[in-house]
């Protein structure tokens, strides 16, 4: 009877042990997906400016062999 005691405390202790441990890597991983996103973000506003830049230049080339050939 001490020794079913004995295995289901320790069994217990272990299944703990264990979801303290999922829980910190679910954390981590909450936190390196919300990172993860951010920079996704701070990409896509990199990006778009980029595309702005560009579309500015050819529009200002456009302006620029528009007004040569006139």
């Amino acid at each position: 009877m001490i020794r079913q005691m004995m295995l289901i405390g320790v069994a217990a202790l272990l299944a703990g042990c264990g979801l303290a441990e999922t829980g910190a890597a679910a954390a981590a991983g909450g936190a390196s997906a919300a990172e993860q996103a951010k920079q996704a973000k701070a990409t896509e506003e990199r990006v778009r400016k980029q595309v702005e830049d560009a579309q500015k230049v050819s529009d200002e080339s456009l302006k620029a062999a528009e007004h040569a050939a006139e």
